[in-house]
Parts: C-alpha cells; sequence; structure tokens
C-alpha cells in the first residue's frame, strides 16, 4: 500500500480552487499526527499544531510564508472546516487495512453518541475489522435506513475471496447470506437470534447432545474467569430455508465474576457455509471471537478517545474524526502495542517527532 500522503493526496479536495492556502494532504496528516499524541476534539488539533516546531511542520507539508520560508501550521478553523468537508467514504478507503489471505472480516455498527443535535439524530457509523484487529473501512448508515442497507456498500471494494465475514444478527438474512457467498465468493458465520424465530426455534431443538467434537477455551482476565464451549452439526439433511446453510453452530459461555461469584450463562447459535472438514469447532471459536474484537475497537474509541463524549456534530466531523481514530488504532497496533491508552501516554512524551515517524513521514 503506498505511504499515507500519498494515499491522501488522490482524495478530492472540497475547497473551491481560489484562496486554498494549506494543502488537503498537509491539514488531513495534521490531524492525524495530533490524534495519535492522544487529541480528542478540534481544539487539541489546532493546539498540537500551533504548537509544532518548524521540522515537524515540513513533515507534514505545512505551507511556507515570508522571505525567511517560515512553516504555517493550518489554524483551528481550518482543521475543522477541512475535517467536515472531506468526503468520509474516501478518507475511510484510504486510511484502512486491507484483507490479505484468508482470514476474517468482522462488521458491526456504532453510534457517535455526542453527534446528536436537537434537529438531527446521531451518526451511525458501520465498520469491518480484520482478523487481526485493523479497521479496514467503515462508512456512515445513512437516515431512516438500518445498517443492513449499508452492508454491502461497505463491502463492495474489497476482494473477499476466501474470506469469513462475520456479522451480529441484524445482518442475518437469506439477503445478506446469498451476497456473501454468490457476490463475494467468501463464507459467513452468522448468529442467530430472536429477529429469526423459526430458524433460531430449529437450531435450538437439534440433537446437541450427541454432538461428539467439542471445543473448549478458557480466559481468565478484565475481573472475570470464562469457559465457553462450541459445538457443531451438520445440517444439509435439514430444509432450514436459509441459503447456502451447512453447519449449526451452538456456542455456550459460562462467565463469573471473581469479585462477587456471581455466575452467568449465555447461548448463542450461529449458521455457517462452510462444511465441517473447513471449520471444526476450534476454528469455529476463534472465528466467534473475532467478531468480539470489533467490539474492543469500539470500546477503544469510546473510553480512549472519549467519542461517545465528543462534541463535534457538524458536517462529516464525527464520521471522519472517527475515521481517524479508528487509523491510530491501526497505527499503534501495528507498532506492537497491545494497549492503547499506554502507547497513547508513550506517543506525547516526543508528541512533534513520534507521532510522525510511525506514519511514516520522510
Amino acid at each position: 500500500m503506498p505511504d499515507l500522503a500519498a494515499r491522501l493526496a488522490v482524495l478530492p479536495d472540497p475547497r473551491d480552487r481560489r484562496g486554498r492556502r494549506h494543502s488537503l494532504v498537509s491539514v488531513l496528516l495534521t490531524a492525524c499526527a495530533a490524534v495519535l499524541t492522544g487529541a480528542k476534539s478540534f481544539t487539541a488539533v489546532g493546539q498540537w499544531a500551533a504548537a509544532a516546531p518548524q521540522d515537524a511542520l515540513a513533515r507534514l507539508g505545512a505551507r511556507t510564508a515570508t522571505a525567511f520560508s517560515i512553516r504555517i501550521p493550518p489554524s483551528t478553523a481550518t482543521l475543522r472546516r477541512m475535517i467536515n468537508a472531506v468526503c468520509p467514504g474516501g478518507l475511510a478507503d484510504l486510511l484502512g487495512a486491507t484483507p490479505a489471505g484468508p482470514t476474517t472480516v468482522a462488521v458491526d455498527g456504532k453510534t457517535a453518541r455526542g453527534s446528536r443535535t436537537d434537529t438531527g439524530t446521531a451518526v451511525h457509523l458501520l465498520s469491518a475489522l480484520s482478523g487481526d484487529g485493523q479497521v479496514i473501512s467503515q462508512l456512515p448508515v445513512p437516515d431512516k435506513t438500518t445498517e443492513v442497507t449499508a452492508f454491502a456498500p461497505l463491502l463492495d471494494p474489497f476482494d473477499l475471496t476466501g474470506e469469513v465475514i462475520t456479522a451480529d444478527a441484524l445482518h442475518t438474512t437469506r439477503d445478506q447470506a446469498r451476497y456473501i457467498v454468490q457476490d463475494k465468493r467468501a463464507h459467513y458465520f452468522l448468529v442467530v437470534k430472536a429477529n429469526q424465530p423459526t430458524l433460531r426455534a430449529v437450531l435450538k431443538s437439534l440433537p446437541w447432545k450427541q454432538c461428539r467434537q467439542v471445543s473448549y477455551d478458557r480466559t481468565r482476565g478484565h475481573g472475570r474467569k470464562e469457559t465457553r464451549s462450541v459445538r457443531a452439526l451438520t445440517i444439509t439433511d435439514l430444509d432450514l430455508g436459509y441459503p447456502f446453510a451447512v453447519q449449526a453452530v451452538k456456542l455456550l459461555r459460562h462467565r463469573t465474576d471473581l469479585k462477587t461469584g456471581k455466575v452467568t450463562r449465555q447461548t448463542v447459535y450461529a449458521v455457517t457455509d462452510m462444511p465441517s472438514h473447513q471449520a471444526r469447532p476450534t476454528r469455529l471459536n476463534t472465528i466467534a471471537r473475532s467478531q468480539w474484537g470489533i467490539e474492543a475497537v469500539h470500546h477503544v474509541r469510546d473510553v480512549t478517545f472519549a467519542e461517545d463524549a465528543s462534541k463535534i456534530r457538524s458536517g462529516h466531523g464525527p464520521t471522519n474524526m472517527a475515521t481517524i481514530r479508528s487509523l491510530a488504532i491501526n497505527t499503534l497496533r501495528s507498532a506492537g502495542h497491545r494497549s492503547i491508552a499506554a502507547a497513547l501516554r508513550e506517543v506525547s512524551y516526543t508528541p512533534f517527532t513520534r507521532p510522525l515517524d510511525l506514519l511514516k513521514l520522510p
């Protein structure tokens, strides 16, 4: 993939040709670098830019002025205006990762609650995440529609041949299954809940006790102890009315709160088009857990970047800032950081060199 500056250079500039002082690339690079130091608002991004030394501004491509070629950073107003105006779909495609090899792609939605206004609803974003925890792309869900309508536009630009697409129960529809298998030549692992009552009733009635192959997984962390079991049954002889379904999956989770000792139990059913020789219970467990990875990214954006508390509301600002935050998470994870909060603190110790190095700016 080309470097970040080259990718941003192909974005259409939303401004009129007259009166342009700062290049679009330099403005967006400034925002990306500032967010990597923990900036959460346009004001914080503008303060970072105003404090940046000349060598950092040169690496960002800031414009020069006066006979001494002094670098001038974009103002807070310019940063706000540009991020609010840039096409969110193009920015998300350019900043995202690319699925590589047979892996999983998790799809899930998130609402930026702070973007709600007196006259408009909050922005809802549908995101796709690769199996290694990289955000591939995200799109805003149009008003008066649901995530289902944005599912195909989100995945259309990517070659997903051989990938396993996972999604929550909202996307467990026949049209989505056909799109994944026929159009994208991929596989699906879709959760079945109350929105498919007939299908769920059939899956619940299957002879799960006779299932011989069971995968167990035990983890401990975040104040709880969890045991997961996964069973799978071949259902090709059943007429479920669900296209390409080959296996039914039952996931049973036991969670014990280490502080209170409270035990909770959850049973989840799913269907997949992969036969047993391709997806045994151990692999199905891994696939199921990949869906939770995208929820972890959303948690980081909420807790570490305070996305739900953000008061960015106008234009494409909420969507584009969410994309830049996802880029920051991708960049830090690619650099080997497991804790994004700790990584942001580390970057903030050298705020005008480390973020530019992470973005691989010359």
